[in-house]
């Protein structure tokens, strides 16, 4: 059982000497001596999760070169396996492999998820590995009635994760809830309207 924190996965040696000169090193020291950062699934970062419908999934090669990958789909696509464990289906896409490829040589990973509406981001890291014997998980972890096809699974061994600070990020609101809100307020438009007709008639 390592005794380092959690947040060595990307606090290295490097980091902690930039956060020494730079003058944060105390403050994140004094976060370690702390509860730090979380290694297990808890109940507010499946709550984030079951949420989210969108993910960044970033690897590198075994040169080091790094690269990012969007996933999406329907709020909730990434689950909860178990308090260590997420994973999601991979869809049929450009059929580049980079991801597959990297994973194959090197299976560190890093989930970068934002929530733009509460200004919130989580930063998972991990390891991840591409499961494709497995279609009774697969199935399990296809959206019901999402349009695409699914062709394998990506199991996410989650080291270390932090919720991070919400300064800098953008409030944007998802299109699907914006249209929700204007169906409500439409909805309470007519209906005042047909209340203001009906006084109306009432006063003559």
């Amino acid at each position: 059982m390592s005794t380092l924190p959690a947040s060595d996965v990307a606090f290295t040696e490097a980091v902690k000497a930039e956060q020494t000169r730079r003058g944060s090193r105390k403050a994140y020291a004094r976060m370690e001596q702390g509860d730090g950062w979380e290694t297990a699934v808890t109940d507010d970062l499946r709550a984030f999760l079951a949420d989210r419908d969108s993910v960044y999934l970033a690897t590198a090669n075994a040169s080091g070169q790094p690269y990012v990958q969007h996933r999406g789909g329907p709020r909730g696509f990434v689950r909860v396996l178990d308090d260590h464990t997420l994973a999601f289906a991979d869809y049929a896409g450009n059929r580049q492999f980079i991801t597959l490829g990297n994973l194959a040589e090197n299976d560190k990973a890093f989930l970068f998820l934002m929530d733009y509406a509460h200004k919130q981001r989580v930063k998972v890291w991990g390891r991840a590995k591409i499961v494709e014997d497995d279609p009774a998980l697969l199935a399990r972890l296809m959206p019901e009635g999402y349009a695409a096809r699914g062709e394998r699974v990506i199991v996410f061994t989650v080291e270390a994760w932090d919720g991070n600070c919400p300064q800098h990020i953008p409030v944007k609101i998802d299109a699907d809830d914006v249209t929700k809100a204007m169906r409500h307020l439409e909805a309470r438009v007519r209906q005042l309207e047909n209340e203001n007709a009906r006084l109306r008639a009432a006063m003559r």
